[in-house]
């Protein structure tokens, strides 16, 4: 993003956790709200951050340059807390959606996460408090890794080989979005030496021993070059695409650092935020 529109941008300033420390490897453990264990989570460090408005802007995002970008979506789904209907309705809308904003050959759903702090601390099945630390999805290892696991389960190894992304959509499930806006690094901002390999284990309701995933993503060390933005008063009909690993390696984004922030700019009656998240795999011809 040019510097002369960030300079013409509202912003707050805010607080926004980072990894602490100088650690090559960290690890993660998440275990399911109504277990009631206290998540396992790298050492954090919170810094003031200036987090700018790109709403205005939002029309000029290149999701090539900034990796994201805003734009409105109608949903028909009326529950996103129904898991059933979100499988059966909500991601192949998402998979729609992102096929003919991207022109890619194929997209393919296969994750997605509803978010709110109320809900968490309710120990609502599924559903889990905002994110509270920068960080992105995939690492070199594990990106490239899950494409070919996509591929695999959906009988497409024929796509194996063309150019892959892993992007994410994220959505306010009420609105306006408020109190704990998520946001955004700028990935042409970051460093590759700005991200830190972390292992990653989430443990499902049905087995605390043996967890249902193992992965890995990135842990973001703080720097000052960093650039990030969120959307004021996000809407229901509103989303926000960004990239979390891509396998070009001519100049696009391939990484975006991300989080939730507490914005302390909300109003004491801001509606509590709520959020479903989509992660899915999109193949270009």
């Amino acid at each position: 993003m040019d510097t002369h529109l960030t300079d013409r941008l509202d912003s707050v300033v805010a607080r926004i956790a980072y990894l602490a420390g100088n650690h090559a490897r960290v690890g993660y453990r998440v275990w399911p709200p109504a277990s009631g264990r206290t998540p396992e989570s790298p050492p954090k460090q919170h810094y003031d951050t200036r987090i700018y408005d790109c709403r205005p802007v939002s029309e000029k995002l290149d999701f090539d340059d900034v990796g994201f970008v805003v734009r409105k979506h109608e949903s028909a789904v009326a529950d996103f807390y129904d898991e059933e209907l979100v499988r059966a309705k909500y991601l192949p809308e998402v998979e729609r959606f992102l096929r003919e904003a991207t022109g890619a050959a194929a997209v393919f759903a296969f994750d997605h996460n509803v978010r709110s702090a109320k809900g968490a601390a309710e120990g609502r099945a599924g559903v889990r408090a905002p994110v509270d630390m920068a960080h992105n999805d995939y690492t070199e290892s594990s990106g490239p890794r899950r494409i070919r696991e996509i591929l695999e389960s959906r009988s497409r190894l024929d796509l194996a080989g063309r150019r892959a992304e892993l992007v994410n959509v994220w959505r306010p499930i009420r609105g306006p979005v408020e109190d704990i806006p998520l946001t955004i690094c700028a990935a042409a901002s970051t460093s590759p030496g700005d991200f830190v390999d972390t292992d990653i284990q989430h443990f499902g309701e049905d087995d605390l021993v043996n967890p249902r995933h193992v992965g890995q993503i990135y842990s973001v060390r703080h720097n000052p070059a960093h650039r990030w933005f969120y959307v004021s008063k996000m809407r229901a009909d509103e989303v926000l695409v960004f990239k979390c690993w891509g396998s070009a390696r001519d100049g696009r984004a391939r990484y975006t650092a991300h989080t939730g922030f507490v914005n302390p700019t909300a109003p004491a009656d801001a509606i509590p935020r709520e959020s479903i998240e989509v992660r899915t795999a999109v193949i270009y011809s």
